[in-house]
């Protein structure tokens, strides 16, 4: 299928299942990154990445510790990206390519926060935003406010790029952060001290996941520069 016509369809395929983002990048010069075989990542060279919005109202019950309430949206909305991602894998297998839906939420790694692919660095890749201050993937309307999932592919489509935007002036996240590990670059970022907080919220059983919230209400967009 031409690369024009198989984008448009998978991307309104994502967004009448309810995607509030949709983006596709060239991942070749990401997969050293991914834990994943070598064999599995071999015919692999594209991702598509998808966001769904999280609840306003949900974030804003969010007082500086995290909320069972948000503990319960944020595994729904996980959810809802795992069935969307498995549905677009359907889609691109029935078309005669290959796809691998890779977990919204799967964690390998909770020190470092890592799982099997970075879908903010995917995401950043395929223009859905740009790595904030919070370490999060910040999109110029959404702030944070939303989560991701990707399926990897080797179906050629139409590519998005880099926004090529960033913070700004914009130093919300770095006040709000309860860890104290939010710096002015995000390179800088303190993943043990975000890790240590985390896991201090669930040993209180505030929350039976490493989970937080705090700088996602805190990032709401809108506030970003282009970089010069």
């Amino acid at each position: 299928m031409e690369n024009g016509k198989l984008r448009k369809k998978i991307e309104k395929l994502a967004y009448g299942s309810g995607a509030s983002l949709f983006g596709v990048a060239d991942i070749r010069g990401l997969k050293k990154e991914f834990h994943f075989s070598d064999e599995i990542l071999t015919h692999f060279d594209y991702a598509i990445s998808i966001g769904l919005r999280l609840s306003d109202a949900i974030l804003e019950e969010i007082k500086g510790i995290p909320t069972r309430l948000y503990y319960y949206h944020y595994r729904q909305v996980n959810a809802s990206l795992d069935q969307l991602a498995l549905k677009l894998a359907g889609f691109l297998q029935s078309e005669g390519y290959s796809a691998l839906p890779v977990p919204a939420s799967q964690i390998v790694d909770w020190e470092k926060q890592e799982g099997h692919v970075s879908h903010k660095r995917i995401g950043e890749l395929a223009g859905l935003g740009f790595i904030g201050r919070n370490n999060l993937l910040v999109n110029p309307e959404l702030g944070a406010r939303f989560r991701l999932v990707t399926v990897l592919t080797d179906a050629s489509m139409d590519l998005d790029r880099p926004l090529g935007i960033d913070c700004g002036e914009c130093r919300v996240c770095i006040d709000a952060c309860p860890a104290g590990a939010i710096k002015e670059n995000f390179r800088e970022f303190e993943h043990v001290a975000c890790y240590k907080k985390l896991k201090e919220f669930k040993d209180k059983s505030m929350v039976s996941q490493f989970i937080c919230g705090v700088c996602v209400k805190a990032c709401r967009g809108k506030i970003c520069k282009k970089i010069q």
